[in-house]
Parts: structure tokens; sequence; C-alpha cells
């Protein structure tokens, strides 16, 4: 099978935000665990799930479209898998509590949309039609509107001195997760139907 133009920069692009969301997935989980946060651990996942999802479509640039839908496919199941992981903490932290800082969170919000965005701006300069860019571009979506969320959640945090605002973005992110994870599924199914 041929190399066809755009494979090499979907590669380099693909490459790209994959180190840029597993240094954030870094950074994020340990901001998270300083502050006590909820919605910064949240993040952290989601990061760290989209640089598994990255390199998995880093990985099925150039195959055949029947690799490309599993790999969409594998990506879809990892956001609900995330989803459900946030869930969970977000019961653990209402029933045990936590006390979030909110100008922690407010900063690595910022930090983050700023990466989120420079991600999301070389994804779409790709225009590309491929499932698995397409899928790069809905994890991009997600993670800055995730990082809107985070950086009003800080500040109701410091305001208010209560970490309701912490957790309720923490099921934010989780919805957003479920709804990009069923969005890449359908579109997955979509594509291999159509073959």
């Amino acid at each position: 099978m041929g190399c066809s133009d755009d494979e090499p920069l979907q590669r380099r692009t693909l490459l790209a935000v994959l180190i840029l969301n597993a240094l954030l997935a870094v950074g994020l989980g340990f901001g998270g665990l300083a502050a006590d946060s909820s919605a910064l651990l949240a993040n952290a996942l989601d990061n760290a799930s989209d640089a598994a999802v990255y390199l998995i479509s880093f990985l099925a640039v150039g195959r055949a479209l029947v690799w490309k839908t599993r790999a969409a496919r594998v990506s879809g199941i990892m956001l609900l898998i995330l989803a459900a992981g946030v869930l969970i903490d977000v019961v653990r932290r209402a029933i045990m509590g936590a006390e979030p800082v909110g100008w922690t969170m407010m900063g690595l919000a910022l930090v983050a949309a700023a990466i989120n965005l420079a991600c999301l701006i070389l994804i779409r300069r790709q225009k590309s039609k491929d499932v698995n860019m397409k899928a790069a571009e809905t994890f991009s979506l997600n993670d800055f509107a995730s990082n809107g969320g985070i950086l009003l959640a800080g500040g109701l945090v410091m305001w208010l001195d209560q970490s309701w605002p912490d957790l309720l973005v923490g099921l934010i992110v989780a919805a957003i997760g479920l709804k990009g994870g069923v969005e890449i599924l359908r579109e997955a199914r979509e594509v291999e139907r159509a073959r």
C-alpha cells in the first residue's frame, strides 16, 4: 500500500499531540494530588488516556481502514473507561471529603488550556476526514472545554471555600468523556458500515 501525501504530516501531528498530552497528564496528576482536586486528577487521567489514544492513532496512520476503525473503537472504549474512573473518584471524594486548592486548579487549568488549544490547532490544520484524526480532534476539544470548567471551579472553590465546585467539574469531565466516547464509537461503526 502506497503512502499518501498527508500521512507523514498526520504522523508528525499525532506524535506532537501525543508528547504534549503525556507531559500534561504527568503535570496535572502531580498538581491534582498536591491540590487535592478531583477535577485536576480527572483531567490528568483524561490526558493520559488521550496520549494512549494518540499512540494508537499514530500507529494506525497508513494502515487499512479496518485497522483504523479498530483503533478508533479502542479510543472510544478507553474514553468510556476513563469516565467511569472519574465518576468513582468523585463519589469517593464526596464521601471521604476533599479540600481542593483553588489557585492551583486555576493555574494548571490555564496551562492545560493553552496546551490543548495548541493540540486542537495542530489537528485542525490537517483538515482530515480520517476517523482517527476526527477522534483526536474530539479529544482535544473535550480537553479544552474541561479546562474552562476547572478554571471556573477553582475560582468558586476559592470564593466559596467549599469543595463541591471541584466535584461538580469532575462529574462534568466524566460526562464529556462519556459523550466523546459514544461519538467516537458511533463514527467508527458508521465508517465500518460504509465500507
